[in-house]
């Protein structure tokens, strides 16, 4: 196959009938080998693809002819191995949910802010840094000195505002978050709440990663991705952790090591909330796995 392309894309636009672009869409992919998730709703597009470099070109030539989309930005990045089992394109009822149906990115958004300016404004100390993801991609991988609302889901990002939002009076806000899109929301969220002076890291995480030095950057560890690499780091080069196929949690090197990982079954942040029969059932399901990889095959159940 060769070099095997990661593409994150995402883009808010008004689709008039969003299922239409469904089947040939997942068509498309299916015909150029690529794999991966997108979803369509009617804000827009939102998903990481992975496959060979024509393939990758061909689907986002033909997303970028969607009504709305001709500037359709993305990220790239390269992968040893195919990150995803399987392509699928799902209709939503938000391409990142938040459940603020006022919301809509498509009015206005926080200032954008290039990775190269990012530092020189989280350090001022007017600025508050939030980061907008969930609890346990932030215990992997933060900006320094920003703020964990320790969330484990999008959704309850406006219930922590409203009960923290006195904490930053008088503060420049400054949001991040893997790509950009959960940013593009909060900022417009933030903004209907009389929030001024908002701001967010245009790209996300992975744009400061790709185009800052390591040695000038603020950020602490990795950061979690969602297909089969399951970290990257700085220059995007694929990380060190693993993902525990029971809870799909991130672990560390060390978490393989502890007793109460086994692969496929459980790790140290789930063993205690599966019963017998559940570990049962992911035990016949490692199994599978590893009798597929024997006959040189992938498993996708």
């Amino acid at each position: 196959m060769g070099k095997i392309v990661v593409a994150a894309l995402y883009h808010f636009t008004r689709f008039a009938d969003h299922t239409a672009l469904q089947a040939p869409l997942l068509n498309l992919c299916r015909a150029q080998g690529i794999k991966g998730s997108l979803l369509l709703a009617y804000e827009g597009i939102n998903g990481t693809i992975a496959g060979p470099r024509g393939g990758i070109d061909a689907v986002l030539a033909h997303l970028r002819a969607f009504p709305g989309c001709s500037d359709l930005e993305h990220k790239e990045s390269i992968a040893s191995e195919m990150p995803f089992n399987r392509m699928k394109v799902k209709l939503k009822k938000e391409i990142v949910t938040m459940g603020q149906p006022q919301v809509d990115p498509t009015l206005n958004v926080g200032n954008y802010v290039a990775p190269e300016d990012w530092n020189d404004l989280i350090t001022r100390e007017d600025v508050v840094v939030i980061d907008t993801r969930n609890d346990y991609e932030v215990a992997i991988g933060t900006f320094q000195g920003a703020i964990d609302p320790e969330t484990k889901s999008f959704g309850e990002f406006p219930a922590w505002w409203e009960e923290n939002k006195s904490r930053f009076h008088n503060k420049k806000v400054a949001m991040f978050c893997t790509g950009g899109i959960r940013c593009e929301k909060s900022t417009n969220y933030l903004l209907g709440e009389g929030v001024e002076d908002v701001y967010h890291l245009k790209g996300g995480i992975l744009k400061y990663l790709e185009e800052v030095p390591q040695e000038d950057s603020t950020w602490d560890g990795e950061c979690f991705v969602f297909d089969g690499r399951v970290s990257v780091k700085h220059g995007l080069e694929e990380g060190k952790y693993d993902l525990c196929y029971a809870c799909r949690m991130p672990l560390a090197p060390a978490d393989l090591q502890r007793p109460e990982f086994e692969k496929g079954v459980s790790c140290h942040q789930c063993i205690e909330t599966t019963d017998e029969a559940r570990k049962t059932r992911f035990r016949e399901r490692q199994k599978q796995v590893n009798l597929a990889e024997t006959r040189g095959k992938h498993h996708i159940g």
